[in-house]
C-alpha cells in the first residue's frame, strides 16, 4: 500500500502542503490578534486557541508519519502507522469534538467527558500494538461507530438548543448561526471516518490530504467569522443610551416589583415598556442589539422580558423583526409616495438589518412572499 505513495510526488508534495497549512493556520490563531476574514467581526478567544491546538495536531501527526516514505521493512511501517492511529486517537479526535462543543456559546460544556469516550479507542489501540489482534480492530471499529452516532445525536440536540437560544437572545443572527459549518464538518469527518474504516490504497491516501485541507481552510474561516456571543460584553451605543430616558419612579421594574407577582400585569406592564423605550424610541433599529441590552433600556430583567415573549407565543428575535419589517413597509411607502430614489438593500439597512440576506428571508417569513414581489404587489 505505502510502496505506490512512496514513489508519488505529487501526493508527497500534497501531504507537505497539508503540514504546511496546517502549522501556518494554527500560528496565525495563536500570534494575530485582528481578524482578516472579517474586521467587524470578534471571534472567541476560547474558540481560536483551541483550533490553534487541533491545527498543531494535524501538523505534528503529519510529521509523524513521514518516516514511512523512507522506511523499507514491513516491520517499521507497520509499528509507525500504528503508533500514528495512537496519536491521531489522543489528539485529533478529541480535539476535533472539543472545538465543536467550543463553537457552542449558550454555555461553558464540560471537556472530561471527552476524554472518557476516548479512553477506550486509546485502550484498544494500545492493546492492539501489544498483541496485534485482529479481532480487537473491529470492536474498535464497532465503538467508534457508536460514538460518532451518539456524537451525532447529541450535537443535533445540542444545536437545537444553541438556535432557541440564539432567538431568544439576539436580534441579529449574522455571524451566529452553525448550521451549516455542521453539516459540513459532518460530511467531512463522515468522509474521513469511511476513510479510517476501509483504508483502500491510494485513493483514500489522496482523499484523506484533500479533506485535511478543505477542513482547515474551513475551520479557519468559520473561526474569523464567528461572533463572540457573551451578551453581558455587549455595550449600548451611547447615542442609543442618551435616547432612551427611563423615568424610574414610574416605569423601571425588577425582580422585586409586586406587578409580577399577579398573573397577567406582569405582561402588561412590560407590554407598556416595550412601547415606550423599544417603539417609540425605535430602539429596534440598533444593529445587534440583544435582549440583556433591551431588559437594561426597559428597566426590567432579562428573565422576566424572556418570560413575557414566551407568553406571546414569539421569540426575542421574531419581535424585533416584527418591527423592523413594519419599518420597512413604512420607510417604503413613504419613499414611494414621496417618489424618493431608494433602493430595498438600503430601506433593509435603515431598517436595522447588516444583511440583505437575512432581511430577506426574515421579510419571507413574516409576509408569505419575497421582498420582490410584494414590492411589485404594492405599485400595481
Amino acid at each position: 500500500m505505502y510502496e505506490e505513495i512512496r514513489q508519488d510526488t505529487i501526493f508527497i508534495m500534497l501531504y507537505g502542503v497539508v503540514i504546511a497549512m496546517a502549522a501556518i493556520a494554527c500560528c496565525y490563531l495563536l500570534f494575530r490578534d485582528g481578524n482578516a476574514f472579517d474586521r467587524e467581526v470578534t471571534p472567541p478567544v476560547r474558540l481560536r486557541r483551541w483550533t490553534a491546538v487541533l491545527f498543531a495536531s494535524i501538523a505534528m501527526n503529519h510529521l509523524w508519519y513521514l518516516p514511512i516514505f523512507f522506511l523499507t521493512s514491513n516491520e517499521d511501517v507497520i509499528t509507525v502507522d500504528l503508533i500514528g492511529g495512537v496519536l491521531d486517537t489522543l489528539t485529533f479526535f478529541p480535539l476535533a469534538i472539543v472545538v465543536l462543543f467550543v463553537m457552542l456559546q449558550d454555555r461553558r460544556r464540560p471537556l472530561w467527558p471527552i476524554a472518557a469516550i476516548m479512553a477506550p479507542l486509546v485502550v484498544g489501540g494500545v492493546a492492539y500494538f501489544a498483541i496485534r489482534s485482529h479481532d480487537i480492530i473491529l470492536v474498535m471499529y464497532a465503538y467508534f461507530l457508536l460514538m460518532c452516532i451518539a456524537l451525532t445525536i447529541y450535537m443535533v440536540r445540542s444545536l437545537r438548543q444553541y438556535g432557541r437560544w440564539l432567538r431568544d437572545n439576539f436580534a441579529d443572527l449574522e455571524h451566529k448561526e452553525l448550521w451549516k459549518s455542521f453539516v459540513v464538518l459532518t460530511i467531512l469527518m463522515a468522509v474521513f471516518g469511511i476513510y479510517v474504516v476501509s483504508n483502500m490504497g491510494p485513493i483514500y491516501h489522496y482523499a484523506m490530504q484533500i479533506i485535511a485541507v478543505v477542513l482547515i481552510c474551513h475551520l479557519l474561516w468559520r473561526v474569523e467569522t464567528l461572533s463572540s456571543l457573551n451578551p453581558d460584553s455587549i455595550n449600548l451605543e451611547n447615542n442609543t443610551l442618551e435616547s432612551v430616558n427611563l423615568d424610574h419612579e414610574e416605569t423601571v421594574v425588577n425582580a422585586t416589583t409586586p406587578l409580577f407577582s399577579r398573573k397577567g400585569v406582569g405582561d402588561e406592564a412590560i407590554s407598556a415598556l416595550l412601547q415606550k423605550h423599544c417603539i417609540d424610541t425605535q430602539l429596534y433599529l440598533q444593529h445587534d442589539l440583544t435582549l440583556l441590552q433591551l431588559a437594561k433600556a426597559l428597566g426590567t430583567n432579562r428573565f422576566y422580558l424572556s418570560q413575557y415573549f414566551s407568553s406571546q407565543g414569539m421569540t426575542y428575535n421574531a419581535y424585533i423583526n416584527e418591527l423592523r419589517i413594519d419599518h420597512f413597509i413604512s420607510l417604503y411607502r413613504e419613499a414611494i409616495a414621496a417618489r424618493h430614489p431608494f433602493t430595498a438593500q438600503q430601506l433593509a439597512h435603515d431598517s436595522g438589518y447588516h444583511s440583505y440576506s437575512t432581511f430577506s428571508h426574515a421579510f419571507k417569513q413574516r409576509m408569505g412572499q419575497t421582498v420582490t414581489a410584494w414590492m411589485r404587489d404594492e405599485t400595481e
